[in-house]
């Protein structure tokens, strides 16, 4: 491939890029241009790069203490739901935002309550991860995910 042909395909991978970007298809993840992408094998079990000064821990492993979507009726779905996307990628500071915006939009969503637990304990912020736990907890006794969580357990206990 000639350098005028990889400049323009570069050029063409930023602003197919920019498109998904501001249609809200890639979430926060960064991209590369399409040539760049061809030349690495996916990582599939890797990480995203951490953002500079941004509180990074890896998610636990699926259905183990991991944040749980909003029930399909709830007017704070959509920031809940933001923030598990965030918590997934390590994102705890971003999806500790987007939790209590769903708290404010939905008081009553334990799952939002729950999840905020989750992100302040990853952030060292112990004291009112409990008392997010605690609140989740109140809100839904029988649920199994939130009743039943190893990490509530051992902010409630």
């Amino acid at each position: 491939m000639d350098n005028a042909t990889a400049g323009w395909n570069a050029v063409i991978g930023i602003v197919l890029t920019t498109l998904l970007v501001l249609a809200g298809l890639t979430g926060c993840e960064q991209s590369k241009p399409a040539a760049d992408a061809k030349k690495e094998a996916p990582a599939a079990a890797t990480e995203p790069a951490p953002v500079a000064g941004e509180a990074k821990q890896p998610m636990p492993a699926v259905g183990v203490d991991a944040p749980l979507l909003s029930p399909a009726a709830s007017m704070g779905r959509a920031a809940n739901d933001e923030g598990v996307d965030h918590a997934k990628q390590g994102h705890w500071d971003v999806a500790e935002g987007n939790f209590k915006k769903a708290i404010e939009a939905d008081p009553k969503l334990a799952e939002a309550h729950f999840n905020l637990g989750l992100a302040l304990d990853k952030l060292g912020k112990h004291g009112e991860a409990t008392a997010a736990f605690k609140t989740a907890l109140e809100l839904a006794p029988t649920n199994p995910k939130i009743k039943d969580s190893p990490i509530l357990k051992k902010h409630t206990s």
